[in-house]
């Protein structure tokens, strides 16, 4: 009895990419709503995070789990991830999985005509699916385009669990992060962010802007108030050196009469 012996050739792992290799930008619809409400957040945890240079805060490219699989299409509006190499992730122009150790730890995706019903089933799976720890949609028209106008999930054994969203009574969303130990508020349309700890917003592009044109008021005056102070000290030096000129005439006049002594 002969038996057949078949060999089994086991493909080899695909070489490395290079490090200048970059993903693709991901197409977009251009919506200007949603994109104000990007640079709030942005900026907001930006700021936040600025004294840390293991966490990413970016948006508007790829997750994939690996950086050549074209069939994820998945492009987040904004991701954070601690203890990552925020320099790698954004010469790659995006986040590769495999490339980076572990998913992001939370994912934002804000609400728009053409993409929003997605956010709240298909992007809920599949974010579950890369394990991002926390998933939260934010929806400025209050849910119309989402099912609601702040939702958030956590993830529990695989599978996306609601955060609960309390309403208060000015109308205001509120849902508390664990990963960023922050509370998300949807404030008329508007996402912020609360630190419990200081009892404040975080500031975003809008109080940047409101804070540089309150600092430029404050200059402007500063230097109003300068300017005026000098003319004042100009006018009192001249006045000075009118009534030493004045003293110094009444004198000669006096040595003239010979009544100087």
């Amino acid at each position: 009895m002969i038996t057949e012996q078949r060999s089994q050739t086991v493909a080899a792992p695909p070489p490395p990419l290079p490090p200048d290799y970059m993903l693709p930008d991901p197409p977009r619809i251009p919506d200007m709503q949603q994109e104000l409400q990007l640079r709030g957040i942005a900026t907001a945890l930006a700021i936040y995070f600025k004294k840390r240079d293991d966490v990413i805060v970016a948006g508007l490219g790829y997750l994939r789990r690996d950086a050549t699989n074209e069939s994820e299409r998945y492009a987040p509006d904004c991701i954070v991830a601690f203890d990552v190499e925020p320099t790698a992730i954004v010469r790659r122009n995006g986040y590769v999985i495999s490339e980076v150790g572990k998913p992001p730890d939370l994912v934002i995706e804000v609400a728009s005509k053409s993409t929003g019903k997605r956010d709240y089933t298909i992007k809920r799976d599949a974010y579950a699916g890369y394990r991002a720890r926390e998933y939260w949609r934010s929806d400025e028209t209050g849910g119309r385009w989402h099912n609601a106008a702040l939702a958030g999930d956590t993830l529990v054994d695989g599978k996306y669990v609601p955060i609960e969203i309390i309403q208060d009574e000015d109308g205001r969303f509120w849902g508390y992060s664990a990963v960023l130990d922050l509370h998300l508020c949807w404030d008329n349309g508007r996402t912020r962010f609360y630190d419990s700890k200081t009892g404040r917003f975080l500031p975003d592009y809008l109080d940047v802007d409101d804070e540089r044109e309150e600092t430029a008021i404050e200059r402007d005056t500063a230097t109003r108030e300068r300017d005026e102070m000098a003319i004042e000290r100009d006018a009192a030096m001249r006045e000075r050196d009118e009534l030493a000129d004045e003293v110094e005439r009444l004198r000669a006049l006096l040595r003239q009469a010979g009544l100087d002594k």
